[in-house]
């Protein structure tokens, strides 16, 4: 799709927040072309464009803010507009942070699924990556090169028996981020509860929206076998929305999280600068060639 799209009417979702643990509410609504997605939190006047630009904490989850208004857990919500192609989009939120839901951006596929889709007058500006970049260190780290598609090659690396190593390679389209990406949970580790919750965070956090990882198994259900590495690269989409545009480009990643995901967003920019525009989506998952896979590491959250 060369045009850009938004929905066709408002729609909205209730729940709590994962790291707030309070009551969010979100309303999604039609938005002009290249407008892209802005966020408008209820009782402030400053709106918050999704973009690189807003981001002031990527620690654990990325937070959006403008003028000390702040909306938090942004990037399952714009992982489901990007796998579905949606370039502008208003986002009302009632609370702090948006609704964690079940912990994947499956339900923010069917909200934006029920509110259908327009097509815009305007042609979408796809990002082309011209030359490598890279961010992180050895052991963890992001790179992206040029390709004349969006393609994500994630490893993700534990001690834990339950992780071990994953790998997948993903190109986008759409069917197979709602079917392969989308449902995917975000996770932590039992041991580690104690100490986020020390330091405000999982609040929300249950086995009703996580995968919890105890020192033998899961205490939940997996939804996949590799659901771990599925939903790394369901972080790292929403995040490269971030951009503001479709970009064109091989990103090839060994353990990363928000920071290095943002980290690398910006070191883009500065190379080939982003405006506003947002769209893209994940085809065929299959395993990552052997050549690409590192030593076993330490995943991090």
């Amino acid at each position: 799709m060369n045009f850009q799209q938004t929905i066709t009417k408002r729609v909205a979702l209730d729940g709590i927040g994962l790291h707030s643990g309070r009551a969010a509410r979100i309303t999604v609504s039609p938005a002009r072309a290249n407008s892209g997605i802005v966020f408008r939190v209820a009782g402030h006047q400053a709106s918050i464009p999704a973009l690189a630009s807003s981001v002031v904490d990527s620690h654990y989850a990325t937070t959006l803010g403008v003028n000390g208004t702040r909306v938090q857990t942004v990037e399952h919500l714009m992982a489901a507009a990007a796998g579905l192609g949606l370039d502008n989009l208003e986002v009302g939120v009632d609370g702090t942070e948006i609704p964690a839901v079940d912990g994947s951006a499956r339900p923010f596929v069917a909200l934006l699924y029920s509110a259908g889709r327009t097509t815009l007058a305007a042609r979408r500006q796809p990002l082309v990556i011209d030359r490598p970049i890279r961010v992180g260190t050895d052991a963890r780290w992001l790179q992206i090169v040029p390709c004349d598609v969006f393609r994500i090659s994630y490893t993700l690396d534990s001690t834990h028996p339950v992780v071990g190593t994953q790998a997948v390679s993903c190109e986008p389209t759409e069917h197979v981020f709602v079917e392969e990406v989308a449902p995917a949970r975000t996770y932590g580790f039992l041991k580690d509860v104690g100490n986020l919750r020390k330091n405000g965070l999982a609040q929300g956090g249950s086995l009703d929206n996580a995968i919890v990882v105890g020192k033998r198994g899961v205490l939940n259900e997996l939804r996949y076998r590799d659901e771990f590495v599925r939903h790394k690269v369901l972080d790292l989409i929403g995040d490269l929305a971030l951009l503001g545009r479709p970009v064109l480009g091989h990103v090839i990643a060994r353990n990363a999280g928000h920071a290095l995901n943002f980290a690398l967003v910006t070191a883009i920019e500065r190379a080939h600068g982003a405006p506003r525009i947002a769209a893209c989506s994940v085809r065929e998952l299959v395993p990552l060639p052997a050549a690409l896979r590192p030593a076993p590491g330490v995943a991090a959250l």
